[in-house]
């Protein structure tokens, strides 16, 4: 059997990455960075998404704007870029920006597993805080951008990087998700309220904001999050595919803030995935906690501020259940 030429592995500076196929039939691929499973993939079906905290993000950008309306998104975080890929093919004309740190790792990604013709994607190479943190209309970071394809309305590919404001300007974005982990870390410089504030600053009134974390146990980590949310952003929900209060084992936890009321909060059930048997992949609603039952859960936890904020907890610490 010939090898899979999409397949790589490669040194990062601080880790390993793999790209390996793990189910031929519908062209899914795996990215592993440090051990740790990071995006699944499917070429041939990218509405496909094995991870239930990618379908909950999913459902809210499904419940953003009605069916194949584009919706401009900002994804700090790439992965194998699963989620853009989604937008791409449920919202044909999407313009999206992505925002990665390891930029050989991206440029790989995109070798190996090319975007579909026609998405409007760019990728914007840096750390996510500085680039936040930038001027929005400075072309210091220009040769950091690399469109795939032209923007909307160019006929002709681009001469020369466009300054950034095209593509995160201030206060025009509707949807950013922030899933900005180093293999199983996401670092204190990237989950501090300093950090929220610059990102709140170049979305759209009401927009909103999708975090993805790792935690469990007590969630003194997630719940320092929400905590720190909360204090930016009128309207906070967190999801979990755990317990919230049963010290349950480590998993994702992922946390929707805006000013504006959440549709997922008012509507659970648009996380209800058992109605979709075409991938197994169903399983139980997930729980959602807004208000004061969010409020309960997040209980004495503090917000973090760049003063106090830690890099998240490592999977394998011994008081997380197995």
């Amino acid at each position: 059997m010939h090898a899979d030429r999409r397949a790589f592995s490669i040194d990062l500076a601080h880790h390993r990455a793999e790209l390996v196929l793990y189910y031929r039939k519908s062209q899914s691929y795996e990215l592993i960075v440090g051990g740790i499973p990071q995006s699944r993939v499917s070429l041939a079906y990218p509405e496909l998404l094995d991870y239930p905290y990618v379908r909950h993000i999913a459902r809210m950008l499904d419940a953003a704007a009605p069916a194949g309306v584009p919706l401009h998104t900002v994804h700090l975080g790439a992965g194998a870029l699963t989620l853009p890929r989604y937008v791409a093919a449920t919202r044909p004309g999407s313009p999206q920006l992505v925002v990665e740190y390891e930029r050989s790792l991206g440029e790989a990604v995109l070798e190996a597993l090319p975007l579909p013709a026609g998405a409007d994607v760019t990728m914007l190479w840096g750390d996510a805080r500085e680039l936040a943190a930038g001027a929005p209309d400075s072309s210091a970071a220009s040769d950091s951008l690399s469109p795939l394809t032209p923007p909307r309305g160019e006929q002709q590919p681009l001469q020369s990087p466009p300054a950034p404001r095209a593509y995160w300007g201030w206060h025009d974005v509707p949807f950013t998700i922030v899933d900005l982990w180093d293999a199983a870390r996401v670092s204190a410089h990237v989950s501090s309220a300093e950090f929220y504030t610059l990102v709140a600053a170049r979305m759209a009134p009401g927009g909103v904001m999708a975090v993805n974390l790792l935690d469990g146990g007590a969630f003194e980590y997630a719940r320092s999050q929400a905590a720190t949310l909360a204090t930016l952003f009128e309207h906070v929900a967190v999801v979990l595919d755990t317990e919230p209060f049963g010290h349950p084992p480590i998993d994702n936890v992922v946390v929707f803030a805006s000013d504006a009321p959440l549709a997922v909060a008012a509507h659970p059930e648009l996380l209800d995935d058992n109605d979709n048997d075409e991938d197994d992949l169903a399983g139980p609603r997930p729980t959602v906690l807004s208000g004061t039952d969010l409020a309960r859960w997040i209980g004495d936890a503090s917000p973090v501020t760049d003063a106090t904020a830690i890099d998240s907890p490592d999977p394998d610490d011994p008081r997380f259940p197995g």
